[in-house]
């Protein structure tokens, strides 16, 4: 079983920074709960709108449970979405 590397690029829509932040750390601290996951926002230095989110999983089964918890569906999907422009998500085997 390996592990996988997920690297989501979000594009806030102009004037929602003030509203997506907030949530990014409620999903932050939200999956601090969940275990075998490694999940890091990070702002980009030269536009405050660009959001790299790099997330570590102990296995794909790991981040389909994930995608499946329900402050998943509370926060990302029914608040942090509607307010992008953007959503890029790739996934990766993390060599051994």
């Amino acid at each position: 079983m390996s592990e996988l590397q997920v690297i989501a690029r979000l594009t806030i829509s102009a004037g929602n920074q003030g509203k997506v932040l907030p949530l990014l750390r409620q999903i932050t601290e939200a999956v601090r709960s969940e275990p075998g996951i490694s999940f890091v926002p990070h702002r980009q230095l030269d536009d405050d709108r660009e959001i790299v989110v790099l997330e570590r999983y102990v296995s794909r089964e790991a981040f389909a449970a994930h995608q499946a918890a329900p402050h998943f569906k509370h926060i990302v999907i029914d608040q942090i979405i509607p307010l992008l422009d953007g959503r890029v998500v790739e996934s990766y085997d993390v060599a051994e």
